[in-house]
């Protein structure tokens, strides 16, 4: 009786068995390719309508005050949950008075990348008190990933913007999850890719950024925190005019650009948060 050692020879067995693993491999890439495509196709297909929703709320809303598009956006909901994310930085007090005239409650969201100034913390405290904010949130990096890539806490000085993603991209877009839209305190006289931005616009996920802020002016922004008797930033009166983490800020000389201090000597001008607006897709 012949068995099957015998009608499959010990090379047969092992070119068989390299031949299933080579198709069960093919199979799982192809099956991994497929769901990337997916994937792509629905993000495409979100940034798309994003950029259509955005237009349309800028056509309804781009011209109102900062105040009636915060009341939009917070009270009626026009682009979904939303939330506002603040540096509380040298301007962050406008816009944040605004808010909590109209939504004190609302999520506020402070990336916390552990390089911040203690100066911004203690700040941070006092004008949430102040103002009668009761949403703000400390959105910190995950601490292994922070392990994991810069354990030694140097990665600002060799990558910046690997840093800027580590410590702000990553955990904003995580904070972000569940909310159709973010509001940014940006300005068009801040120049670069703000200069051109408009209220509403669109991320690459299908999210609505606003930008209730965007025609104010320098003059507007100090106007504003006067009349309210807000307190600024205390590195403002140090020659801070733009406040981010402390390794990668310095003091901006008298006539320079007010961001001039970030990233000094470095070609990078954004931390990347704000980046994926202008990566959406054209509307149809």
């Amino acid at each position: 009786m012949t068995g099957a050692a015998d009608i499959y020879p010990p090379h047969s067995r092992a070119a068989a068995l390299a031949h299933s693993r080579a198709a069960a491999l093919a199979r799982t890439r192809a099956a991994a390719l497929a769901q990337t495509r997916a994937a792509a196709l629905a993000q495409t297909h979100a940034a798309t309508m994003a950029q259509t929703r955005a237009a349309a709320l800028e056509a309804a809303h781009g011209d109102a005050s900062a105040a009636r598009i915060l009341r939009a956006v917070f009270v009626d909901g026009v682009a979904g949950p939303a939330a506002l994310v603040s540096s509380f930085g040298a301007e962050s007090a406008a816009l944040l008075h605004l808010l909590s005239e109209i939504a004190p409650d609302a999520p506020v969201l402070l990336l916390d990348t552990e390089m911040l100034f203690p100066e911004t913390l203690e700040y941070q405290r006092d004008l949430a008190a102040l103002l009668g904010l009761t949403g703000v949130r400390r959105i910190r990096p995950a601490r292994a990933a922070v392990a994991g890539a810069d354990p030694a806490g140097d990665l600002h000085a060799r990558a910046p913007a690997i840093c800027c993603d580590l410590r702000k991209v990553q955990p904003l877009a995580r904070a972000l999850a569940g909310f159709g839209a973010m509001v940014s305190g940006r300005k068009r006289f801040q120049g670069g890719a703000r200069a051109r931005m408009p209220v509403f616009e669109a991320d690459f996920d299908g999210r609505i950024r606003v930008n209730p802020l965007a025609r104010w002016s320098a003059e507007d922004v100090s106007a504003h925190i006067s009349a309210h008797h807000l307190p600024p930033h205390p590195l403002v009166a140090e020659g801070f005019p733009s406040i981010g983490c402390a390794p990668c800020t310095t003091r901006a000389a008298p006539g320079e650009d007010p961001r001039a201090g970030r990233w000094r000597g470095a070609d990078k001008t954004e931390c990347g948060i704000h980046s994926a607006a202008r990566k959406a897709a054209p509307a149809a």
